[in-house]
């Protein structure tokens, strides 16, 4: 544990930022992710036909969404209540958990995706074979499998504590500290910083093949390239800064003689990336519209906004026809 040293200037930032910044945060993300990550499961259950591989990774990727989604209004309760946790242990250590499940279960679900359109574009020769049904399902089991594995140690890490006279459910890098720095290199290795590479390495082929290949402004390479953005997008901005404000968080704690300053603004800095890590389902919500153009369609059918559209249109055109002119 650092000492940290106090002075008159130090202020409780990181509570501010707790007390009102995470509220709102995690109530937006819970409103656009409940909404669009539900819209998008009826699309995919009612309407998308045939089911791909893309199509069973993103229904696994929307679902642990929909878990994430699950947790969030108890943070949101949590964080209104001032850092007051009244729900027990069981349900602290199922929300922190819940959180970093969402978080390398994404990260695992878009390196599958990285790997499946590197397949699809840089090796044409199995691509027929990649298009098995069971390879995607294989994918998803692996995915599910790595990820309860490299979180689950963490489970039991996070117990109720007594601070300032109120119930505290910490956060992973406020719990021990004897644990945390070494298990946090782990996950950001396992977890980030590997599936990164092979996300670049993916998306670096594909992009030189793309590149040399014919009819190099085509529909389907426009949207290769769009995803392969969207993607590094998301593990850069959402994932990048959430790992390292992390380390700086724990690596702070272990300091000595650290400046009330620096603690406090590391503590705060971590806390504004925690939803901002999250964030990545808004991410998540534009690939579904750019990983093919069934899903579009498919929404479009269910929904009916094409008739809508032109009953709308017409509504318009009659009004403005009718319209009475003035000499």
């Amino acid at each position: 544990m650092s000492n940290v040293s106090v002075n008159d200037s130090c202020t409780d930032v990181d509570h501010a930022v707790k007390r009102y910044y995470l509220p709102v945060m995690y109530s937006f993300i819970f409103i656009v992710g409940a909404v669009g990550n539900v819209t998008a499961l009826v699309v995919y259950v009612l309407k998308v036909r045939p089911w791909t591989n893309s199509t069973i990774i993103m229904v696994n990727l929307l679902i642990t969404d929909l878990l994430l989604m699950v947790s969030l209004p108890f943070l949101v309760y949590y964080y209104t209540l001032d850092d007051t946790w009244s729900l027990g242990v069981q349900m602290c250590r199922f929300t922190r958990f819940i959180f970093h499940f969402n978080l390398y279960g994404s990260i695992l679900f878009l390196t599958c995706l990285s790997v499946f359109r590197y397949v699809a574009v840089v090796r044409p020769l199995q691509r027929e074979n990649i298009k098995k049904k069971r390879w995607g399902v294989l994918a998803c089991v692996l995915v599910w499998t790595l990820a309860v594995a490299l979180i689950s140690p963490m489970f039991n890490l996070f117990n109720l504590k007594v601070q300032k006279n109120k119930t505290v459910c910490p956060d992973y890098a406020s719990s021990e500290i004897d644990f945390v720095w070494k298990y946090s290199w782990v996950m950001t290795v396992l977890g980030y910083v590997m599936p990164l590479i092979v996300v670049c390495l993916c998306y670096w082929r594909i992009m030189k093949v793309l590149a040399k290949g014919p009819h190099n402004g085509s529909a389907k390479r426009t949207r290769a390239r769009r995803v392969i953005a969207l993607i590094l997008t998301c593990f850069i901005v959402c994932f990048l800064p959430f790992h390292v404000l992390r380390a700086l968080r724990i690596y702070t704690r272990i300091m000595k003689d650290v400046t009330c300053t620096l603690d406090k603004g590391a503590h705060a800095a971590y806390v504004i990336s925690r939803p901002i890590a999250v964030l990545n389902i808004v991410f998540n919500m534009l690939l579904y519209t750019l990983s093919g153009d069934s899903f579009k369609q498919a929404f479009v059918e269910l929904f009916r906004c094409k008739e809508i559209a032109e009953k709308t249109k017409h509504i318009f055109n009659v009004a403005v026809i009718s319209r009475p002119t003035t000499n």
